[in-house]
């Protein structure tokens, strides 16, 4: 049974291996289509879940809090029928706030490399204020470029976990006792 798992399972790590590579190069090959739609995804998903916390509310169990699953459900709808529509003018708008989100993250890291709580060492807070500031002040400067540039990250970062599947899935193959069947596929 295990001798079955094992060796099912280094084919499937080579598949994701090889699915990962395609992704990252067409990612880095066509970085606006991406964005358009990675946009396009968070869309749909968006509007499901709308859908879902609309139903939540209708249900007796969401009686407690109907009116926020409400307003939620509609926001959701709403975000996710423009970003169905519009997927590049939401693409750079998730771009733009994740500038914003970064900025007043590095806000906090500064603030919590001061606190007296703080567990992590003070420079290493700093530093990750310092990252978080300047990549959310690019990404606010120019939410066009940087979607593009985040697509591209995108698709190397695909690219290198396609390959660390690959070699895992062949180092895995390898470590399989031999069969009479593998005997008789390498003659």
């Amino acid at each position: 049974m295990i001798r079955d798992w094992m060796s099912s399972s280094w084919k499937m790590l080579i598949t994701r291996g090889v699915l990962a590579i395609l992704f990252g190069v067409v990612a880095i090959a066509w970085p606006i289509g991406t964005a358009v739609a990675l946009a396009l995804l968070w869309g749909i998903w968006a509007l499901v879940d709308g859908i879902s916390s609309l139903s939540q509310a209708f249900t007796p169990e969401g009686r407690e809090g109907r009116t926020w699953l409400i307003v939620m459900g509609i926001v959701a709808v709403l975000a996710g029928l423009f970003a169905i529509t519009s997927p590049g003018v939401t693409a750079v708008v998730l771009t733009w706030f994740l500038g914003i989100w970064l900025i007043v993250r590095a806000g906090f890291e500064v603030f919590g490399a001061f606190s007296s709580s703080r567990e992590a060492p003070r420079w290493l807070l700093l530093v990750s204020a310092a990252l978080s500031l300047v990549l959310g002040i690019l990404f606010v400067a120019n939410p066009g470029a940087s979607v593009v540039t985040i697509a591209a990250v995108l698709g190397v970062l695909a690219i290198i976990w396609g390959v660390t599947f690959v070699v895992t899935g062949i180092m895995v193959h390898r470590e399989l006792p031999s069969t009479g069947e593998d005997k008789l596929a390498t003659a």
